[in-house]
């Protein structure tokens, strides 16, 4: 089994990688199972072909089918390497929804939650021959409101804000070899204030009384720590202390920031007291701290203004799949050179390579739950096993710097009225916040906030006076709760629990401007590129200029469907020149900068005129 660096999807959980591995994405068998009334593979009528990882609506997939249907079906034959002594392990990153797998006709696992991965082991299943065939049959009733589905529509066609549906397979599919005894996980937790990595891991497979743990931290060609742990248990729990270097100028050369994004690496190796080496795996983590003092965000101990775009993670011939890993890349160089330090991944979890490249190139993420649409005991219990994997998948990703799980009351639409919606939005804040507790959750961004760490305001005013008389007089923080409605809707249902919390204006701008604005919409509408530029520029001198926010969320990164209120073309090419753009996001540093802002201003004005 060779590695996967040549793939053009990469390797697919970077957080934890291993040598021996093989990319089962490609041309699958296929099937369409439109009421799924087939139960076991030799039912099946395998009549098509189907490109994984892409979902069967989707023009790469090569099936484009995009009507109603319950289930579908994928067949490969698998070659199997030989296994003596270990164990062979296939993996899914990303299923939707509910997934059953088999190996030679023979159940080899299950799984409900359309953006988790999970894996099963297939070793007693092999017939031993070599050539081995692995089924999977995914169900996803596209009517069905009580699951986690995000932005996927349930009428026919999209309409609104809702975008076509992803059924099955829509990440890579992929399988390694590993060792009997081997670690079933890695994360990791940093603690600044004590120059500190919390390490915790977890053994699979034969317990074992000889087994040793060596964990070795590098940055920049400097050994941080380089130490051996005795195994006792199955879990391990390690709090690994770095040589504090003292001054800031040290201290930021370790130190993660969009600025300076600082990755510390990770050798880890589980060997027996004979020197056998059962497992290898190569991680990373990084070193810096998130809070919330007062009514500013923190990062690194000092307040940091969040300047984020919303980004739906939407691709015209791919749907929520990426076409490959340079498209995930690509999309993180572009928000920082629209001048954007973060992004809040709206309706969607990401792919782990996206959040791999924010972590290299240093860009900050607000993680979002997809939501259900209807209150009932099954969204409940769905939802929330559904977000707990999320969390557990994604809490070592140092980009990662608030958790979302509501966003507009969605799948809890009756919170002013109704104490058990109230009760399941705290609940899931406070699980949150005891799962990982070193960052701030935002309970359900937009409004009606019953328990938060940031009051997050949809507004989509895009007059940028208007917006400055809204936000900007004096006494508007101690009031701002009580006197605004955005969408006609409380900001908070709790004034007192959350005064002085910071603010932000997490979704605002959402202007439309395309070539085909009768086909497409926004939440307003610009009919001229100059129009949309000088638009863009005013609404973001206003919103910089409002001192109690804590940051913004622009909307939005790119044009989605028939949402033409991106910055970007749906394709990525810009609505106006990047640079200009960045300007106007982040604000002009420098007096040549203003020049550069006013002289492209006054010649935007002039063509508008």
């Amino acid at each position: 089994m060779g590695g996967g660096v040549k793939d053009k999807h990469g390797y697919p959980r970077p957080g934890m990688a291993r040598a021996a591995w093989v990319n089962l994405n490609g041309v699958w068998d296929f099937a369409i199972d439109r009421e799924a009334v087939w139960t076991a593979p030799e039912q099946v009528q395998w009549d098509r072909k189907i490109v994984v990882p892409f979902a069967p609506e989707t023009k790469l997939s090569g099936v484009k089918e995009t009507s109603f249907y319950r289930a579908v079906w994928y067949r490969r034959e698998i070659e199997v390497p030989e296994l003596v002594g270990r164990r062979l392990i296939v993996r899914f990153e990303g299923v939707d929804y509910a997934a059953t797998v088999w190996v030679n006709g023979r159940l080899a696992g299950k799984h409900e939650g359309g953006y988790t991965p999970f894996r099963v082991d297939v070793t007693e299943l092999l017939s031993g021959g070599g050539k081995d065939v692995l089924v999977v049959r995914a169900e996803d009733d596209p009517l069905d409101l009580t699951k986690p589905r995000g932005k996927q529509d349930w009428q026919l066609a999209p309409h609104s804000i809702w975008y076509p549906r992803t059924t099955g397979i829509w990440q890579t599919v992929w399988m390694e070899v590993v060792s009997e005894t081997h670690l079933r996980y890695v994360r990791w937790t940093p603690v600044v204030e004590r120059w500190e990595i919390g390490f915790e891991t977890r053994l699979e497979g034969k317990r074992r009384a000889d087994l040793r743990l060596h964990v070795k931290l590098d940055a920049n060609g400097t050994v941080l720590s380089d130490d051996i742990y005795s195994v006792v248990g199955n879990e391990i729990h390690r709090r690994i202390a770095l040589s504090d270097p003292g001054i800031d100028d040290s201290r930021n050369e370790l130190l993660w920031s969009p600025g300076s994004p600082n990755l510390i690496r990770a050798h880890i190796q589980l060997v027996d007291t004979c020197g056998n080496v059962l497992d290898d795996v190569r991680s990373y983590t990084a070193l810096r701290s998130i809070s919330i003092q007062g009514d500013r965000f923190v990062l690194n101990g000092r307040p940091y203004p969040l300047q984020m775009v919303l980004d739906q993670g939407y691709y015209p011939d791919a749907g929520i799949t990426a076409p490959d890993d340079n498209a995930l890349r690509r999309d993180v160089e572009l928000v920082k050179a629209m001048g954007f330090n973060g992004v809040r991944k709206h309706q969607k979890i990401e792919d782990p390579r996206y959040l791999y490249w924010a972590d290299v190139l240093g860009l900050m993420v607000w993680e979002e739950m997809p939501s259900a649409y209807r209150f009932t005991r099954t969204s409940i219990e769905r939802l929330t096993e559904e977000w707990k994997d999320v969390i557990r998948r994604d809490m070592s990703h140092p980009c990662i710097v608030a958790w979302v799980p509501f966003n507009e009351s969605w799948g809890v639409p009756d919170l002013p009225e109704m104490p058990a919606q109230r009760h399941y939005v705290q609940a899931l804040y406070h699980l949150t916040k005891t799962l990982d507790p070193s960052r701030p959750v935002v309970g359900n961004d937009g409004w009606e906030s019953v328990a938060t760490d940031i009051i997050g305001i949809h507004d989509y005013d895009d007059n940028p006076k208007r917006v400055r008389r809204r936000y900007g007089r004096e006494d508007v923080a101690a009031s701002l709760l009580k006197r605004e409605r955005p969408g006609g809707r409380l900001l908070s249902l709790s004034e007192t629990a959350h005064a002085g919390l910071p603010v932000m204006l997490t979704e605002f701008g959402g202007m439309a401007y395309s070539e085909d604005m009768e086909k497409t919409w926004g939440y307003t509408r610009c009919e001229t590129a100059e129009e949309f530029a000088n638009q863009y520029c005013e609404l973001l001198a206003a919103v910089r200029s409002l001192s109690m926010l804590a940051g913004f969320c622009y909307t939005q990164f790119a044009d989605t469907y028939q949402e033409a209120n991106g910055l970007l073309y749906a394709d990525r090419t810009p609505k106006f020149p990047l640079k200009q753009m960045a300007l106007a996001t982040r604000g002009p540093r420098t007096r040549l900068e203003q020049h550069m802002i006013a002289e492209w201003r006054e010649r935007v004005m002039g063509q508008l005129e």
